[in-house]
């Protein structure tokens, strides 16, 4: 087997190790932790399914630096070399709330850039993977919607605006409701950046900056489904970008402008 085979062999694995977890604590007695802020939770799952991904991963690749949210791991992805980007639940607040919106996501990286990478989403029964070669849900090969016209369009503001923020939270929503033709939003980021994968959404976006365990994995799947992430500058977006933008390419433009509206960053 190859590297890149490899990676995406792991990185499957290693997902379905953490959400194997996940679900099995899913709508029990959870006992719930706050970390910053009242809506910044953690529970024992959380723990326990990083654990079990960070297991899968350093049986075959026990010297790369592994990145995640939980204590334990690393906080920021190395520059130079192989390493793994993990988010053991990402969607906590869905999960606390009994809401099947969650997911495990797996990303493996070489010099920042995602070479591989999964999301599975337990309670949903859906498995989202990219590499070596294509994007996949459930097995089956999967793109970018074509649609083309924003007001026929499915947009997602992604990521929490805290109370000290909820202006802007205001203005994604008002941009949304005058440019798209609807709107959604999933509380679980690598989920949301799947469905612009698999063609359910045509656009996800926020002006905040984003932990690369909440959206390694899912980017890698949008531009690997034909699918454009960039920056509030229109450049290709990175895992210490400021904002995030994601799209099906071919309303990336209006997606875009709706995001860089948030701040009048125009």
């Amino acid at each position: 087997m190859n590297q890149p085979t490899r990676r995406a062999t792991v990185a499957r694995e290693a997902a379905e190790a953490g959400a194997e977890i996940a679900g099995a604590a899913f709508r029990t007695g959870l006992d719930v932790e706050h970390k910053d802020g009242k809506t910044d939770v953690v529970t024992q799952a959380d723990r326990d399914a990083q654990a079990a991904v960070i297991d899968v991963i350093t049986e075959t690749f026990p010297d790369d630096p592994i990145v995640g949210e939980e204590e334990g791991a690393l906080k920021e992805v190395p520059e130079e070399g192989p390493a793994w980007i993990v988010d053991p639940i990402d969607g906590t607040n869905n999960y606390v709330d009994g809401s099947r919106t969650f997911g495990t996501a797996v990303a493996a990286v070489v010099d920042g850039e995602p070479v591989a990478a999964a999301t599975v989403c337990p309670a949903l029964s859906d498995t989202f993977r990219v590499g070596p070669e294509g994007v996949f849900l459930n097995g089956t090969p999967v793109t970018v919607s074509d649609c083309t016209d924003p007001e026929a369009a499915t947009v997602c503001p992604t990521f929490w605006w805290d109370y000290d923020q909820r202006d802007q939270y205001a203005a994604a929503a008002r941009e949304l409701v005058t440019r798209f033709g609807d709107l959604r939003r999933y509380g679980c980021a690598q989920l949301e950046l799947g469905m612009v994968a698999t063609g359910t959404l045509e656009g996800v976006f926020t002006n905040l900056h984003a932990n690369p365990w909440d959206t390694v994995a899912g980017v890698a799947m949008v531009r690997e489904a034909g699918g454009t992430v960039t920056d509030l500058e229109g450049e290709r977006w990175q895992h210490d970008s400021e904002g995030l933008v994601a799209s099906n390419g071919a309303v990336h433009d209006e997606v875009l402008a709706a995001a860089r509206a948030i701040e009048d960053r125009t």
